[in-house]
């Protein structure tokens, strides 16, 4: 659908709607923190663009600090650059000039997903390096609209699979096929036109009317065909962004992953010890509360993964949580309240991640 939609439209709404959005919020406040960037619009497609945006951004700002200088392969190099970076993402402040050209890209690129998805799958997760099964499933954490679609897709393929070329010709392939189950233009249009008028006429190019009768000899000369929905004069594009996004460098890891050993049930993972990287080691020492202590790449897998996307129900659960007297007691409740309510038998990296946090609490 890519040549198919009126593109001027789609970029001159995404600025006035960042502006819009951008003038409520600053009306009040001087900048955009962690916690609001998370839950900053109810689309939350949008919010997860922008997060995945900003961390790609700050990984090309960590690779500017490499220098031939200093062995930044050391372990113990590694480690502190990881810590310093989950300290980093939770004291996020940015300004309207930095943070508008942000939002305005991440409506964009919604909007774009339901247009032309291939498009957008190539360039939020493809153009990266060392392509892999894993790193895509990883990066579906940022996308929300089809996003069981796109896991169904990943299920399909191998790691022999993953030639970027025919790897968009499959997925172009799937999508059609599965086409009816896709979110359609009218349902994301629909949540975009509740913060500002928006229609599906507005972005996809109307038929041209069929005349009420037909046009006779003796008629006046035969007048050129009627174009809708086309404007006389097109607006001005959109001015270019000041927000670039670095594509072709891989996601960072700015959060800590266990590599841990498939256990029966849940209940017997969380029994064991959770397995510590070198990372982990070095910040062994007690945490003052969770709800502090979690980083905001942290927070958003755990309220996405965790909590089904709701931002209410992973506040309350973390300061319930905070109020436990003992590490043995939060995890009770953690497995048989939490994890029992929002079935977390097929979570258990978040769940072990959650646990460490916890044991470093009760530390």
């Amino acid at each position: 659908m890519k040549d198919k939609y009126n593109q001027i439209r789609l970029a001159q709404y995404s600025q006035e709607l960042a502006q819009h959005l951008s003038q409520e919020h600053f009306a009040q406040q001087e900048t955009v923190t962690a916690p609001q960037l998370v839950t900053f619009t109810p689309i939350k497609q949008v919010n997860l663009y922008m997060i995945r945006e900003l961390l790609t951004l700050w990984n090309h700002e960590m690779a500017n600090l490499r220098s031939p200088y200093f062995d930044f392969e050391h372990p113990d190099v590694k480690d502190a650059l990881v810590q310093f970076m989950n300290v980093l993402s939770r004291k996020i402040s940015i300004k309207r000039p930095h943070f508008e050209p942000l939002l305005q890209k991440a409506i964009h690129d919604t909007l774009r997903t339901v247009l032309e998805p291939v498009a957008v799958f190539e360039e939020k997760y493809l153009r990266v390096e060392d392509l892999s099964l894993a790193k895509l499933q990883e990066s579906l954490k940022y996308q929300d609209v089809d996003k069981d679609l796109y896991r169904r897709f990943l299920d399909t393929l191998s790691e022999s699979q993953l030639d970027r070329a025919h790897l968009s010709t499959k997925l172009q392939a799937f999508l059609e096929k599965h086409a009816q189950e896709r979110q359609s233009l009218a349902e994301v249009v629909a949540k975009f036109s509740d913060l500002k008028t928006l229609s599906v006429d507005d972005l996809l190019p109307a038929a041209a009317p069929v005349p009420a009768a037909p046009v006779t000899a003796s008629s006046a000369p035969e007048a050129a065909p009627v174009q809708t929905n086309t404007p006389v004069e097109a607006p001005a594009a959109a001015p270019a962004p000041s927000f670039r996004p670095i594509v072709g460098s891989p996601e960072p890891a700015l959060t800590q992953r266990f590599q841990t050993e498939q256990k029966p049930t849940l209940n017997d993972r969380l029994k064991q010890p959770v397995s510590a990287t070198l990372a982990d080691r070095q910040q062994d020492q007690k945490i003052g509360s969770l709800r502090d202590a979690i980083s905001i790449n942290q927070r958003f897998s755990f309220i996405n993964e965790l909590f089904d996307g709701d931002n209410m129900a992973y506040h309350s659960a973390i300061k319930e949580l905070d109020e436990q007297q003992s590490a043995d007691a939060a995890k009770n409740f953690l497995l048989q309240d939490l994890g029992s309510k929002y079935n977390w038998s097929k979570k258990e990296e978040h769940v072990q991640k959650l646990t460490k946090l916890i044991d470093r609490k009760f530390v």
